[in-house]
This record gives structure tokens, sequence and C-alpha cells, in this order.
């Protein structure tokens, strides 16, 4: 599904971000990625939606080598994978609906199809009913789970969450943590970097801990593992 061998990134600055990660994840799975700020958690996951090119090594997601991968291909690869940001990044002039079902109209996706999906995904986080509101017209969770819905439009394969619960409060925190899970357990590969402690070692899953660039530990039902 997702795999790593001995990958390097280092950037034009000379920073090496990853140093020899050998990773493999399969297809289901669900993963929180920790570390410390700057260990490499970031460049690793710009590697699965080829946002970036490893140094060296081999990076291969669907039996897509990445590294190889031609220009015109990309979006082909990026279909297959969903992203959700912590600062949500929504269009603010579109409605719920429409920051939706913008993710298929760049596909050019058939109308009919594009309704009946982007309201199925809004009925899952449970934002039907606001499916005509504007961005600012909601809570941060509400904004996030916009987000969510966005990403799994196209029904990925792969979801990357990037620290979706770092601007939320703890109570709405907890609801996008069980949107991620129903996620999962319908088929999702899930991974998702976060600093979350209460989290990471309340609802136990698969941990990979990344430090200076390197995998120190990968655990299945594991725990955060860093004193906050």
């Amino acid at each position: 599904m997702i795999q790593m061998q001995g990958v390097y990134k280092t950037y034009r600055n000379g920073v090496t971000a990853l140093n020899g990660l050998d990773i493999r994840i399969d297809q289901g799975e669900f993963v929180y990625i920790v570390g410390p700020s700057g260990a490499g958690k970031s460049t690793f996951t710009k590697l699965i939606y080829r946002e970036e090119k490893p140094t060296t090594g081999t990076v291969i997601i669907n039996d897509m080598n990445t590294s190889t991968l031609k220009q015109r291909r990309i979006p082909m690869l990026r279909r297959q994978i969903g992203v959700v940001y912590q600062d949500f990044r929504l269009l603010p002039t579109l409605t719920v609906y429409e920051n939706v079902a913008f993710a298929l109209e760049v596909i050019e996706e058939k109308p009919d199809n594009i309704r009946r999906r982007v309201m199925d995904v809004l009925d899952q986080v449970r934002l039907k009913n606001k499916a005509r509101f504007l961005p600012d017209e909601l809570s941060g969770g509400e904004q996030q789970r916009v987000s969510i819905a966005r990403a799994i439009v196209n029904q990925p394969k792969v979801l990357i969450a990037d620290e979706p619960t770092g601007n939320l409060d703890p109570d709405t925190s907890w609801e996008i943590m069980h949107i991620l899970e129903e996620i999962n357990e319908a088929g999702t590969t899930v991974l998702m970097a976060t600093h979350s402690q209460e989290i990471v070692n309340t609802i136990r899953k698969r941990v990979i801990a990344i430090e200076d660039g390197m995998v120190v530990r990968d655990q299945s039902q594991g725990e955060y593992g860093y004193q906050m």
C-alpha cells in the first residue's frame, strides 16, 4: 500500500529531513505519526502525495513508484489520496456544498454524481443541514468536518490528516477522531500526524515515531511516548 525503502531527503539548503526511512503501511491501517517539531513528519507525508521527491530511496504508493512517476500521472496518484489540514484551507466565498463539490468538479465528474456524492459525505460528517452555509458561519470543528468531507469525496484509498485537531477544543477533537475512525473502518488507510498525547493514548492504533528524520519506534497499539 505505502512502502518506503532507504528514503533520504535533503533539501537544497543542505538540511536533511529524512535519514534512511524503511516503512510499510498496509491497506486499511490507522497510523499515528508522532515526533517533535522538525523531526521530518511533514516531509514524510509530502512524499506520499508527491509534493516532494526523495533524494535517494524508493517510495511506492499503490504500486506507483513516485520517484519515477511522470508529471502527467501525478494527478492520478493524488486522486487516491485525501489530505486534511490543521487550518482547514476552505475557500471562504464558497458554501459548504461548493467547497466539497469543487474537489469533484476539477476532475470533471458528472453533475449528478457530484450532487449525490457531496450530500453523502456531508451526511457522513454530520453537516448535511449546513450545506448552504459559508465557512465563516461555522465553528472550527464544523469547518474541519467540511475539510474532511472534501478530502474523502473522491473516495481515496489513503487519508492524510495533518494535525486535524490542533486548533480545536477537546470535545470537538473527539468528534473529529470518531469521524476519522469511521472512515478507517470503511476501509480507508488513515495516517494522522499529531502532537496529542491524550488522543494517541486513548484511541490506541499503530504509532510510528520519527526523530531526526529516522523511525525510532514503530508499535502496534502504541503510546504517544513524549512528555508534554
